[in-house]
């Protein structure tokens, strides 16, 4: 009898019905749509963050350069002419530790061995000038504004000046990390993609072989097989790196024991990268170390989130505050619509009510057919709702609006040329640019039913109220 007069009731008010229901959509819709809005603002930064910060690395180990790091990285280069002309070609590389002063190699199982820590690897980032062309008898020494500005920062070469003497030169400079290759899961090489060639192979601990990030690589014609020449060393380029987003870490990666040679940092890094066992507790672990590992910076994605600023920071803020605010104000307004049009039903059917109470029906009995019918509106709208807020969600998608992220200076960072977190050796804020999704989750399509069920129970509720109040005699009133 129930669903008889059920669908009966529904059929015979679908006007009614579909009033209420839309209303109820639009507000699970605007929901649907701010929420997968902001999924993908959030998948956005983390993609942003983990191009700098290595794929399943959740912080990082550093230690602060000091205030002279600055001028004693400072290049200096001499070049003697050879007799007769008083000039000749030469060529220099000067490879400097970037960014960051060095930990000891033995601070990467002091920083394994602490408690929530998963596992963890060193790294050492370098920058490598090199100089060539004619020189005269002096002295070529970088002026003060060489030596930043790692692939991708602004940074270009730098300039510099002969002392006592002329010369015809130029300069390339570019950055070299060194990674260990026994921990491939972890460090800026991780998100980046093999895209021709092969990764390293964790017996390559100290073998003369590199991989070279794709756009260092076009630029300088690389290819798989080609020899690069650092400080004298021939390496084999054995793989070609794509960044997933963003730019890359570095435009070399060594083994970090050739790394290390070539800078003559014997057992030293300049970052530890570190997985937790639990991305849960981060802030915990990080806690952990800072206190049991002395005289480090201990650095979270979390940490260089708040140096996100830009459209991606601005569109996330507008998301989380005034969009689910809306969404709030919005659904409490669907809710209390879809309530008083339900009560104004019920008003309208005062005679039926009253003449079925007259025929024997229990006030109980009759709240239960009113809340029925709401809840099934209630569906009908988280139906609609679903429905527009998926067609919004694949709008946003298709339009994929690009959205910008600066990232400042931070204290800590990874240890990548141009992109590690932090960026060691970054001095100026950098911009990557990232494309706009809507994702939409299971979680979000089952707030939305929840929704739904909770409009048409609030809605009942209204309705069902009002019907508990009619007496067999208010039939008769109307009537009359």
């Amino acid at each position: 009898m129930f669903f008889t007069y059920l669908r009966r009731e529904l059929r015979r008010r679908r006007k009614a019905a579909l009033v209420v229901a839309s209303g109820l959509a639009l507000g699970i819709a605007l929901v649907i749509v701010v929420n997968s809005v902001s999924h993908g603002m959030g998948r956005a930064q983390d993609k942003i963050l983990q191009s700098l910060y290595g794929l399943g690395t959740d912080m990082t180990v550093t230690k602060a350069a000091s205030a002279t790091t600055g001028d004693a990285q400072r290049p200096r280069f001499r070049f003697d002419a050879k007799d007769g002309d008083g000039s000749a070609s030469q060529s220099s590389d000067r490879v400097m530790v970037q960014g960051f002063s060095t930990l000891a190699s033995s601070t990467v199982g002091e920083v394994s061995s602490q408690q929530g820590v998963s596992d963890a690897a060193g790294g050492l980032s370098l920058n490598v000038v090199k100089v060539d062309g004619q020189f005269t008898r002096g002295q070529f020494q970088q002026n003060s504004g060489g030596g930043r500005g790692g692939p991708g920062q602004g940074g270009g070469a730098p300039s510099g000046e002969v002392r006592g003497g002329g010369a015809d030169f130029g300069i390339n400079q570019y950055t070299v990390y060194g990674t260990d290759v026994t921990k491939s899961a972890l460090g800026p090489l991780t998100s980046s993609k093999i895209t021709s060639g092969r990764g390293f192979k964790a017996t390559e601990t100290d073998a003369k072989v590199v991989i070279a990030d794709a756009a260092y690589a076009k630029t300088k014609k690389y290819k798989v097989g080609s020899k690069v020449t650092v400080k004298g060393v021939k390496y084999e380029v054995i793989g070609i790196a794509t960044a997933s987003s963003g730019d890359s870490a570095a435009n070399l990666y060594l083994p970090l024991k050739q790394a290390q040679t070539l800078a003559g940092e014997k057992d030293k890094v300049t970052t530890i990268y570190v997985k937790a066992t639990d991305s849960q507790q981060i802030a915990a672990v990080k806690g952990t170390i800072q206190k049991n590992v002395s005289g480090t910076t201990v650095t979270t994605s979390a940490d260089l989130a708040d140096t996100v600023s830009g459209s991606l920071s601005t569109a996330s803020g507008l998301a989380s505050s005034v969009g689910k605010w809306l969404s709030v104000a919005v659904l409490i307004a669907a809710f209390l619509v879809a309530g008083l049009l339900t009560s104004s039903a019920v008003s309208r059917r005062v005679r039926e009510f009253g003449t079925l109470k007259a025929l024997g029906w229990k006030s109980g009995r009759v709240t239960r057919q009113v809340v029925g019918e709401a809840v099934v509106n209630g569906l009908v709208g988280g139906v609609l709702g679903i429905a527009l807020g998926l067609a919004g969600a694949y709008a946003v998608t298709a339009i994929s609006p690009s959205l910008q992220a600066q990232l400042g200076s931070t204290g800590g960072g990874l240890g990548g040329g141009g992109g590690g977190f932090g960026g060691p050796g970054r001095q100026a804020a950098k911009s990557l640019d990232v494309a706009l999704t809507a994702p939409v989750s299971v979680t979000t399509i089952l707030l939305a039913v929840g929704l739904a069920v909770a409009g048409g129970l609030i809605a009942g509720a209204f309705g069902g109220w009002r019907a508990s109040r009619l007496r067999p005699a208010d039939a008769l009133r109307r009537v009359e």
